[in-house]
């Protein structure tokens, strides 16, 4: 046979840690390097995402 894997649930301090800032408008922003221009626009824009939820967020220059 094989190994026997015990699964557990995640506890609600697990399951969304690190949401309530974000919630709260308190998001963590980092730099994403991969995109610079905006073809669209035709500017050179900044491109920021949240480490802890994702969100995204563009500055134009």
């Amino acid at each position: 046979m094989g190994d026997v894997v015990q699964f557990r649930r995640p506890t609600a301090a697990e399951k969304h840690k690190g949401k309530t800032l974000c919630r709260s408008g308190f998001h963590k922003w980092q730099v994403v390097k991969e995109k610079q221009f905006d073809v669209r626009q035709g500017k050179l824009v900044t491109v920021y995402r949240c480490a802890r939820c994702g969100q995204q967020k563009v500055e134009a220059h």
